[in-house]
């Protein structure tokens, strides 16, 4: 088949953020989605919400701009509108990777074919996919630059994973880990992280097989953690778990962004860009889902390793003038306040631990969340 790819302005950008719709009084999980579009009917700023697989999740999207900070702006324009929504349902918006104490087993999948036969397909993995994240989306100009930024980008999976990382709970237990949803998403047969193809016509060959078989129905079936979108002309980074709030929405949006930039950059100058082979990408996903900021990542395709905290200051200085380039330095510097200040998974412990233990202990760590979404910034933790 040919899997067209369209036109697209170079570093042009978009963002998604899926969040959960929570009880403002019990803090459990709300299957208020189909209520909230019905009521954001003839607002303009519904154009930026959208539904998503649960009903008890909306999806705020941008239009495709040139800036971070112009993306931002739309995002909150679409919050804003669902809050003043859901306020009178008593009802609150979370972002998380998933929620704290909420079971898979009592939320309501989206009256929609494609959903229906995601849940059909894929039985309990589907139904457990409560789970929320960011996507990124950037332009590519130039087709032949969308596989080797692909490529190079799952070198930069792990920092990624780690600064976003904000799922340490499910199903009223601490996981363990720093993003659980990273390893629940991963489940369904096209998720994960992708494959390395080298030529556009081997991309094309796997979705042919794919249609074929019938293992998808169409491209966007492919949720892989870091995407070509053929059908917005963009390479999408998918790796984020759901943030909690603008600021660190905007900091994410921006690393995408510039990494996305400095690699096309690289191949206009025809220098090489940094990749690495496929075994150390799993093996990175999987320490920073574990371990967070405290990770031990794979640099390169020698199998040296740093910290992830270091390897991340290190990244921000070299693109600092990208930064400047695109009008993100500030959202970039954004980055810096998470290696500072924790990431969401760290946050969300420590009030944990501030409540004791048990149910009180989860239901303030989703009124934390609430916070700091209607905040706009990570707010202390105690």
């Amino acid at each position: 088949m040919v899997l067209e790819f369209a036109s697209s302005p170079r570093s042009s950008v978009g963002l998604e953020w899926e969040l959960a719709l929570v009880d403002a009084d019990s803090g459990n999980l709300r299957q208020v989605a189909p209520a909230a579009m019905a009521a954001l009917a003839g607002d303009p700023r519904a154009a930026h919400v959208k539904p998503e697989f649960l009903r008890n999740t909306l999806e705020v999207v941008s239009g495709v701009c040139t800036t971070i900070g112009q993306a931002t702006d739309d995002i909150a324009a679409g919050v804003a509108a669902i809050q003043d929504v859901i306020s009178p349902m008593r009802a609150e918006l979370m972002g998380a990777g998933t929620h704290p104490f909420a079971h898979w087993s009592q939320q309501q999948v989206t009256d929609k074919e494609r959903y229906a036969t995601v849940v059909d397909r894929t039985q309990v993995w589907g139904r457990q996919q409560v789970v929320y994240g960011v996507h990124v989306h950037v332009g590519i100009e130039d087709r032949d630059k969308v596989l080797p930024i692909v490529r190079s980008l799952l070198v930069y999976v792990a920092h990624l994973q780690a600064l976003s990382a904000s799922s340490p709970f499910w199903e009223a237990a601490d996981t363990g880990y720093a993003s659980m949803r990273a390893l629940l998403f991963q489940q369904l047969p096209t998720a994960g992280l992708p494959y390395q193809f080298a030529q556009w016509h081997e991309l094309e060959r796997y979705v042919d097989d794919m249609l074929r078989t019938g293992v998808i129905d169409d491209f966007t079936e492919v949720r892989w953690d870091v995407r070509p979108a053929p059908h917005f002309g963009t390479v999408e980074v998918r790796i984020c778990d759901g943030t909690s709030n603008l600021r660190e929405l905007a900091a994410l949006g921006a690393l995408v962004h510039c990494l996305v930039e400095h690699l096309s950059t690289l191949l206009d100058e025809g220098r090489p860009l940094p990749t690495m082979p496929r075994w150390y990408v799993h093996e990175n996903k999987w320490r920073a889902a574990r371990y967070g900021l405290d990770a031990i990542i794979i640099l390169d395709e020698d199998g040296n390793e740093e910290l992830v905290t270091d390897a991340t200051s290190r990244l921000l200085d070299d693109l600092a003038p990208v930064a400047a380039r695109l009008g993100c330095s500030a959202e970039l510097d954004g980055v810096r306040d998470i290696l500072r200040l924790g990431a969401s998974y760290q946050r969300q412990r420590a009030v944990a631990a501030a409540h004791g233990a048990g149910q009180p202990a989860l239901e303030a760590v989703v009124a934390s969340l609430v916070a700091e979404l209607r905040a706009g910034r990570p707010l202390p933790s105690a």
